[in-house]
């Protein structure tokens, strides 16, 4: 992308992930600022780095660690996360493209969220928890590349004795009880063996333990 048509609040894909634009600087070399919503970490860029994508309907990705799909069929309820994809701000109001915010409460002309903005119905899209099976994900521009990197016998799984699927290569799961944030995915399956990326290796049990792992996504998965 050129330098001018990169704006405050685009979502565009940075190394291959999905990201969202939180400044442009154009006196300095790396110019564009830019925050990954897997995990809310800042990077900086230049506008060659980056590659605009225009968030809609039943696109499902990660924000702060935990999986959401857009939605424009029902009304959001207190407390839930909206996406402000076609902002249309009144003189007061301070909010702007793609910027995710908490309702606070709802009406029939739209809702009013946690930074006191009055948000119209149509300028939004629901943030719903879950990846849904009919969504399209877009935690990365190149799915393809990732599975041929990573997954070299993808279709493999688990299944257990009661014939319930388990564990399948992508499924990505978080560390609980650490100190630091740890996710990884299984990259390998060998009998009851699971391998998890980073040097994890550990049984399907285990891995199937609430206390110690729970399970994210797949970013495969459509």
């Amino acid at each position: 992308m050129k330098l001018y048509q990169v704006r405050k609040g685009q979502f565009v894909y940075y190394n291959n992930e999905l990201h969202k634009v939180y400044g442009v600087k154009p006196m300095y070399k790396l110019s564009v600022h830019l925050i990954k919503l897997r995990d809310l970490s800042q990077h900086i860029t230049n506008a060659a780095g980056v590659e605009r994508y225009i968030p809609k309907e039943l696109d499902s990705f990660i924000f702060n660690n935990k999986v959401y799909t857009l939605r424009n069929n029902r009304k959001p309820d207190p407390g839930d996360y909206i996406l402000i994809n076609n902002p249309a701000p009144d003189t007061l109001d301070h909010y702007s493209l793609n910027e995710i915010e908490v309702v606070e409460t709802v009406d029939n002309k739209g809702v009013i969220t946690s930074d006191l903005d009055g948000i119209k119905h149509n300028e939004y899209l629901l943030m719903v928890p879950g990846r849904a099976p009919d969504s399209h994900p877009i935690d990365y521009k190149d799915m393809e590349n990732i599975e041929e990197e990573i997954l070299d016998d993808i279709g493999h799984q688990i299944i257990l004795p009661d014939g319930e699927l388990s564990s399948k290569l992508g499924d990505i799961y978080k560390k609980r009880n650490s100190d630091v944030l740890l996710e990884a995915m299984v990259v390998a399956i060998k009998g009851q063996t699971i391998y998890l990326g980073g040097g994890f290796e550990l049984s399907q049990e285990e891995l199937m333990d609430p206390d110690q792992w729970e399970f994210q996504y797949n970013p495969f998965d459509n």
